[in-house]
């Protein structure tokens, strides 16, 4: 079991900064990859961001330049920094475990953070 807990949320203006976090227990040997995922309301979720535990990035075209996927292994915690802040980047955030097991996976969700972007 892995349990993941988001901070750093919050009200921002537009071209802003925010820098999401998210720390990792229990399980830990067993995450494959990390990631955010964002969902606006009465849309689906997706994906913003991944990180392997090797390092290799993934980002979604709309916050390619502007958002950064990091990770720090010995704390456990994923971050995301995001910059260049737009209204519709306003969605809660979710941060995401997953542990790939041979031709199958499992997904670990935390219970989100409001990131509201607006003057």
């Amino acid at each position: 079991q892995v349990t993941l807990v988001e901070s750093g949320g919050g009200l921002v203006q537009p071209g802003g900064s925010l820098r999401l976090s998210c720390v990792a227990s229990g399980s830990i040997s067993s995450i494959n990859a990390m990631g955010w995922f964002r969902q606006a309301p009465g849309k689906q979720r997706d994906l913003v961001a991944t990180i392997t535990t090797g390092g290799s990035t993934n980002y979604a075209d709309s916050v390619k330049g502007r958002f950064t996927i990091s990770r720090d292994n010995i704390k456990n915690m994923v971050y995301l920094q995001m910059n260049s802040l737009k209204p519709e980047d306003t969605a809660v955030y979710y941060c995401n475990a997953r542990n790939f097991l041979g031709f199958t996976f499992y997904d670990y969700w935390g219970q989100g953070t409001q990131v509201t972007v607006s003057s």
